[in-house]
């Protein structure tokens, strides 16, 4: 096949349709009319002398052809974005872009209140929308451009990732105020003691779990929830504790009839990453955002040390 006979947006269609997986929806992707869509399905299929997505029900599946061709051709669509916005001049005051995040509860909580009011007065044409995180990261996501980026704590990041710290935590054990089983101090014996809930955030063992468990010790989990903001309204009403990031177990101490305890081990600290597709390092609407997102967990960080 000659590639310069070959018309490119072919490509933009097909990728839509592997996307969608539905005719309507893919022209609505592309802004195009739904006959045009068909049209561009049925050059392909002659160009490529393949069916590539038959129905199946009311859902289009692709063909094995088809699967083969749709990571490499959305890799070199987003290349060819990637390279055509380089040069763009960004100016967030004008700016309407959009962004999507994927972020835990916590980060969402700690980060966006701080994040928004900064862009409304830098950048009030941005658009943020907010995806929750799984505990791993969402690479295909990032891959696809489904996600400019994320934010959250990994424990590895492939080399085409660009990583960024946002913040370094601790933990603190939060317990509600008048707790009849603790007094001024919180040692091992007593932590073990307590009845426990757990953030396990789709994780199957956390960091305290797995100190526990290394040292042959165990602790009475009597409640999880994927929801830290959940958690804390939990422990305030009940005699359960929770082991929460320090900046969080602060923020709701000073709204809840909580009592924060250090940890009676020492787990040191861990770190949150903003993660980006490295091949986007020079999207100057993107980068920027970054900028600003780390700016912002820095403030947060001296805030949580200007209360010790």
């Amino acid at each position: 096949m000659n590639i310069y006979n070959f018309d490119l947006n072919l490509l933009r269609v097909l990728d839509a349709l592997l996307r969608e997986r539905n005719v309507s929806r893919a022209a609505e992707r592309l802004s195009l009319s739904q006959p045009a869509v068909s049209n561009a399905l049925g050059r392909l299929r002659e160009l490529l002398d393949d069916p590539l997505l038959v129905r199946a029900g009311r859902a289009m599946q692709p063909t094995p052809r088809a699967l083969s061709l749709e990571a490499p051709i959305r890799d070199a669509l987003q290349q060819i974005e990637h390279t055509l916005n380089a040069g763009d001049f960004f100016d967030p005051a004008t700016s309407r872009q959009r962004f999507v995040i994927a972020v835990t509860d916590y980060v969402e909580l700690i980060c966006m209140p701080r994040l928004m009011a900064h862009l409304a007065q830098v950048a009030p044409g941005i658009q943020l929308a907010i995806e929750h995180l799984t505990p791993s990261l969402p690479a295909a996501a990032l891959d696809d451009g489904q996600l400019d980026l994320v934010v959250g704590r990994f424990v590895e990041v492939p080399t085409r990732f660009h990583t960024r710290r946002w913040a370094s935590e601790t933990l603190q054990v939060a317990l509600r105020s008048g707790h009849p089983h603790v007094g001024e101090t919180l040692d091992l014996e007593a932590f073990l003691r307590l009845r426990h809930l757990w953030v396990h955030g789709g994780q199957t063992r956390g960091m305290v779990d797995q100190w526990l468990e290394e040292q042959g010790l165990s602790r009475d989990v009597a409640y999880t929830t994927p929801n830290y903001l959940q958690a804390a309204h939990i422990v305030a009403r009940s005699d359960l504790a929770a082991v929460l990031p320090t900046q969080l177990a602060r923020y709701f101490a000073d709204l809840l009839p909580l009592r924060l305890f250090d940890l009676p081990f020492d787990l040191g600290s861990f770190r949150l990453d903003v993660v980006s597709v490295a091949q986007r390092e020079r999207d100057a609407g993107l980068q920027w955002l970054i900028e600003q997102i780390v700016a912002v967990g820095a403030g947060a960080a001296q805030s949580s040390r200007s209360v010790d």
